[in-house]
């Protein structure tokens, strides 16, 4: 048993996985033995929720308050400099394993009733490598008794050396105020947030979130990194995620050089969904959701050539 519980290695050609219980963490994901995640060893905390699973809300809800169905609820603040309750309340729990094969594995956790969050969800989720790459599948059911409200995201980072290309398919983005709270939409269209049409991050600083997103004829929306290296990688999502959160490092932690990596988090919803309704989802008893995303892995192109696109 590790610092974030339980490991579990997937493998499929090129590509291996590890999973780790805490928060259903993508701890790893390696192609060709190299590391394509910003990451930390099983025994390490870790910082800033590298590759968690988070629920049932993604990101932040101010002061930790909010009104669902005529009742006000509040859920403890763990961010106390923005007085916000940050990333959900399972970001520390073990899930149970349900079923885990060579290329294949599957947890589960219960999220019971509690004050602030008075609801009852199922939730399972199946880390899976193939050819292409790793996908991830989240279940979640509503198993209690009233209408719940629900959201998700999940939090890895992308390792990235040097220059960086980058793709968003989102036509708007949500100014923040000073606690990273939005306070309004707007479209990204003459801003130094179109990243529509590849082109370089250079100094533009992301702690942003993104919705409208383009998708293409199978439905999914595409992000795509490239790295100095010419390493490029897809993130895909399906329709369950509508929303996107992109942190470029600027504030890494004393350990590591700022920029190390590049979060790009499939959510569900809005920040602070839970009180502006923004893409919230709301589950009758009974009722099922489910998305989709992963990460593929695109033929390298030379470092040189990166270069010159830039």
């Amino acid at each position: 048993m590790t610092t974030n519980g339980r490991l579990y290695e997937i493998r499929s050609g090129r590509h291996t996985a590890v999973v780790a219980g805490v928060a259903a963490t993508l701890l790893s994901w390696r192609v060709d033995g190299v590391e394509r995640l910003l990451t930390h060893a099983a025994e390490e905390l870790g910082d800033s929720y590298q590759g968690k699973t988070i629920v049932p809300w993604p990101n932040r809800i101010d002061n930790g308050a909010y009104t669902f169905d005529g009742v006000r609820h509040q859920v403890p603040i763990n961010e106390p400099d923005r007085r916000t309750a940050l990333h959900g309340l399972l970001s520390w729990t073990e899930w149970s394993l349900v079923e885990h094969t060579e290329d294949r594995v599957v947890l589960s956790q219960e999220q019971r009733p509690q004050y602030g969050y008075p609801f009852q969800l199922s939730l399972r989720i199946e880390h899976q490598v193939d050819a292409e790459g790793v996908r991830i599948t989240l279940h979640a059911t509503n198993t209690g008794h009233t209408r719940a409200p629900f959201g998700a995201a999940h939090h890895p980072y992308l390792a990235t050396a040097g220059l960086v290309e980058l793709t968003l398919p989102a036509a708007t983005y949500y100014p923040t105020d000073n606690r990273l709270l939005p306070i309004g939409k707007e479209s990204v269209a003459g801003t130094a947030l179109d990243f529509r049409t590849t082109r370089a991050l250079g100094s533009v600083a992301l702690d942003t979130a993104f919705t409208d997103l383009v998708r293409d004829e199978q439905g999914l929306a595409v992000a795509r990194v490239a790295d100095a290296t010419g390493t490029t990688t897809e993130l895909w999502m399906d329709g369950g995620y509508d929303y996107l959160q992109v942190y470029t490092d600027d504030y890494a932690p004393a350990a590591r050089t700022p920029r190390s990596g590049i979060t790009i988090e499939p959510m569900t919803c809005a920040p602070n969904a839970f009180n502006s309704g923004d893409g919230l989802i709301v589950l009758e008893p009974g009722q099922d959701w489910n998305g989709s995303w992963g990460y593929r892995s695109i033929a390298s192109i030379s470092a040189s050539a990166a270069s010159a696109s830039a």
